[in-house]
C-alpha cells in the first residue's frame, strides 16, 4: 500500500502542472474560459495531497516501521502525541506538511469572498503563480524528499525520536512556523497577479487577513521556538543567533517591514512597487530559511543537513525574484502620491520599515558569513552571538523608541495630545531613572527597558484619552500587538545582560548561593520507564531565610539514544526566575549543578502571547475603510 500515497502525490504534481500550464496559456491568450477547470484542479490536487498526508499520520499512529521515515523518528515506547507530531520531525515530513498547507490554503482562497470579487483575468494570473509554487513543492516530495520510501525487511522497532524533540514545543513550534511560511504564498501570488493584470482593487486590502494571519503564525512559531530552546536545551538562553534561528527571523523582519509600508501604501496610495517587492521578498526569504536548514550550506545544531533540496530551492528563489523584477518593471505603471514629512505617523512607519529591513540584511549577511568569507580564506569563520548583539540590539532599541513616539503622531504631521505626550516623556524619564537606581545601567538595556515600559504607559493613556480607539477592534488589535512587543522588549533588554550563572559540586545537605537565592541540595531520586531511566536531584530554594520553592532538574538516559539528556527545572517568577540544570552525578549522589537567574524573562513569553492573540483582533480591519486602517496603525 505504500505506493498509493506516493502515487497520490505524483498525481497531485501532474494535476498542478497541467493546471499551471493551462493558466499560462489562458493568460497568454487573454482569456479565462478555463478558469473553473483550474479551480477544480486545485481542489483535486489538495484532496490528493491530503490523502498522502493522512496516510503518513496513520503510518505513525499504527507504528508502521516498514516506512523508512516512520522507523527513523519513532519507536514503540514513544507517547502517542509525540508519535503523531513526529510527522514533521524530519525533512521529508516537514516539507510534506508545508506543501499540504499550501494546497489547503489554495482551496480556502477559492471559497473566500475576496477571491470572488477579483476580475477573472486577475484570477488566471494568480493561479499561474500559485500553481507553479505548489508544483515545486510536489516536485520535491516526489523526488529527493519522498517520505514514503520502504525498508525491507521491516524492523520490529524504530530508532526513536531525538530527546530534544520530546517536548511540547515540538507539537506547536514547527506547524505554526510552516503555517506562517505557507500563508505568505497567497498574498505574494496575489500581489504579482494584481500588478500585472492592473486590478482596480487594492491587493493589500484584499490580502490583509492572509498577510496578518501568516505573520501571526510565523511570530508564534519563532516565540515558541525560543521558549522551547529555553526550556529544553539546558543552557539557560532562548536565542543564540544560530543559523536555523536566524532562518525564521529574517522573513519575519521582512514581513514586519511590509506591514508598516502597507499601511502607508494603502492610506496614501503610495509605495506600489515597494509593497509588491517586499511581499515577494518575504516569501522568497521563507524559502531561503528552508534552504539554510536543509541544504547543508551552513553548519548548525538544528539543521537537517543536505537532503538534495539545496540546489532546487536556490534556483527557485532566484527564478522567483527574476520574475518579480520583470513584472514590476515591465508591467503596467502606477503613480504614487508623495509622502508626508518625517515628523508624522507615516514618516515613522517608513523609518520603522527601514530599520526592520536593515536588521534583516545584517542577520542575513551574518548567517551567510561562513560562505561569503570562504571566497578569500580556506578557513571561513562564523560570526558569534557577540557580533549580532553589538549590531542588532541597538537597532531593536531604536524600534522600542519608535513604539513610544509613533502612536502620538498625527497621520500627516504634528503631535496629538501634546500636553499628555509631554507627561509621558516625564514618565519615561522617571522610569529610566528608576531602572538606573536598580542597577540597569547598560545603555542599550536601559533604553530598551525604559522605552518598553513607556510604550505600555503610552498605549494605556491613549485608550483612556480617545474613546474612538476603545470602540474599534482594529485599534485593540494594532495597539495590542505593540503592547505585546513592548513587554517582550522589556524582558529581552533585562533578562540577557543581567543573567547570573554559577556552578557547584554538592553533596546531600550542602548549599550554594547565587544572587539573593540559597540553593540546598537534599537528595537524589531515581526511577525508570520502558523508554528511559530518570535521575532527579531535589533542591530546596530559599530567599532571605525563607523557603520559596523546590526544584528537581533531571538527567535522562533514553533507551534509543546514546547520550544522556538534561531536563531543566525552573522556579517561575515574574521578577527573577531561577533556572537549574543537572550537569552530572556520581554513585555517591554527589551532583554537579548549574544554576542561573533570569530577571523578567517571563515577560518575553507573556508579551509574545499577547502579540499573537491580540493580533487576530485586527483581521476585521480588511472590512473597514482605509481611514480606519490609518487610525488603527501605530
Amino acid at each position: 500500500m505504500h505506493w498509493f500515497p506516493y502515487a497520490s502525490l505524483l498525481a497531485a504534481l501532474l494535476v498542478s502542472l497541467l493546471a499551471a500550464a493551462t493558466s499560462v496559456h489562458q493568460a497568454w491568450q487573454g482569456r479565462s474560459r478555463l478558469l473553473s477547470w483550474v479551480e477544480n484542479a486545485q481542489i483535486v490536487a489538495c484532496a490528493l495531497t491530503t490523502i498522502s498526508a493522512l496516510f503518513l499520520f496513520w503510518a505513525f499512529y499504527s507504528r508502521d516501521f516498514s516506512l523508512l521515515y516512520v522507523s527513523r523518528y519513532s519507536d514503540m515506547t514513544l507517547p502517542l502525541f509525540y508519535t503523531l507530531t513526529a510527522f514533521w520531525a524530519g525533512q521529508a515530513g516537514s516539507m510534506l506538511f508545508w506543501g499540504w498547507m499550501v494546497t489547503i490554503f489554495g482551496v480556502v482562497w477559492i471559497f473566500s469572498p475576496r477571491y470572488h470579487g477579483l476580475r477573472e483575468e486577475t484570477k488566471i494570473f494568480f493561479w499561474m503563480f500559485f500553481l507553479g509554487t505548489q508544483a515545486f513543492f510536489l516536485h520535491l516530495l516526489t523526488g529527493v524528499q519522498n517520505p514514503f520510501l520502504e525498508i525491507s525487511p521491516a524492523p520490529l522497532d524504530g530508532q526513536g525520536l531525538n530527546p530534544l524533540l520530546q517536548h511540547p514545543g515540538m507539537i506547536f513550534h514547527p506547524p505554526t512556523l510552516f503555517l506562517g511560511y505557507a500563508g505568505f504564498t497567497i498574498p505574494a501570488c496575489l500581489a504579482l497577479a494584481c500588478w500585472i493584470a492592473g486590478e482596480r482593487q487594492s491587493w493589500i486590502r484584499i490580502a490583509h487577513n492572509w498577510t496578518l494571519t501568516a505573520w501571526i503564525f510565523l511570530s508564534a512559531g519563532i516565540i515558541l521556538g525560543a521558549w522551547w530552546a529555553y526550556m529544553e536545551l539546558g543552557w539557560g538562553g532562548y536565542w543564540a543567533w544560530d543559523p536555523v534561528e536566524n532562518a525564521s527571523l529574517i522573513p519575519w523582519l521582512s514581513a514586519t517591514a511590509f506591514l508598516h509600508t502597507a499601511l502607508v501604501g494603502q492610506g496614501r496610495q503610495a509605495l506600489g512597487k515597494t509593497n509588491v517587492l517586499l511581499m515577494i521578498l518575504t516569501l522568497a526569504l521563507c524559502f531561503l530559511a528552508t534552504y539554510l536548514v536543509r541544504s547543508g550550506v551552513i553548519e548548525s545544531l538544528h539543521a537537517f543537513g543536505d537532503g538534495g533540496v539545496g540546489t532546487p530551492l536556490l534556483l527557485f528563489i532566484i527564478f522567483s525574484l527574476i520574475v518579480t523584477i520583470l513584472v514590476l518593471f515591465f508591467g503596467p505603471g502606477r503613480e504614487d502620491r508623495p509622502l508626508s514629512g518625517l515628523v508624522s505617523r507615516q514618516g515613522l512607519l517608513i523609518v520603522a520599515a527601514w530599520i526592520f529591513l536593515a536588521l534583516a540584511m545584517v542577520v542575513l549577511l551574518g548567517t551567510f558569513w561562513p560562505v561569503i568569507s570562504s571566497l578569500w580564506t580556506e578557513s571561513p569563520m562564523g560570526l558569534d552571538a557577540g557580533f549580532y548583539n553589538r549590531v542588532c540590539l541597538p537597532l531593536f532599541a531604536m524600534i522600542a523608541v519608535l513604539l513610544v513616539f509613533c502612536p502620538w503622531l498625527q497621520w500627516k504631521r504634528g503631535i496629538r495630545y501634546g500636553k499628555w505626550f509631554a507627561f509621558l516623556a516625564g514618565i519615561w524619564l522617571a522610569l529610566g531613572t528608576l531602572l538606573w537606581i536598580n542597577g540597569i545601567r547598560l545603555p542599550v538595556a536601559i533604553i530598551g527597558a525604559s522605552a518598553g515600559l513607556a510604550a505600555v504607559f503610552g498605549i494605556i493613556m491613549l485608550f483612556s484619552l480617545n474613546r474612538s480607539l476603545r470602540r474599534r477592534r482594529t485599534a485593540w488589535g494594532a495597539y495590542g500587538v505593540h503592547l505585546g512587543l513592548a513587554l517582550m522588549v522589556l524582558g529581552i533588554a533585562v533578562s540577557g545582560p543581567y543573567k547570573l550563572e554559577a556552578e557547584a559540586v554538592l553533596s546531600p545537605g550542602e548549599t550554594m548561593t547565587i544572587g539573593s537565592f540559597t540553593v540546598t541540595y537534599t537528595h537524589m531520586e531515581t526511577w525508570s520507564t520502558p523508554a528511559m531511566a530518570v535521575f532527579a536531584s531535589h533542591l530546596t530554594i530559599s530567599k532571605d531565610g525563607r523557603v520559596i520553592g523546590e526544584m528537581a532538574p533531571q538527567r535522562r538516559s533514553y533507551r534509543t539514544w546514546d547520550r544522556p539528556h538534561a531536563k531543566v527545572a525552573t522556579l517561575f517568577s515574574l521578577g527573577n526566575e531561577l533556572y537549574a540544570t543537572l550537569l552530572g552525578f556520581t554513585e555517591d549522589e554527589i551532583v554537579s549543578l548549574k544554576i542561573s537567574t533570569h530577571p523578567l524573562v517571563n515577560w518575553v513569553w507573556i508579551g509574545g502571547t499577547l502579540l499573537c492573540l491580540l493580533g487576530f483582533l485586527s483581521l476585521r480591519g480588511v472590512m473597514g475603510s482605509g481611514r480606519n486602517l490609518e487610525e488603527a496603525a501605530s
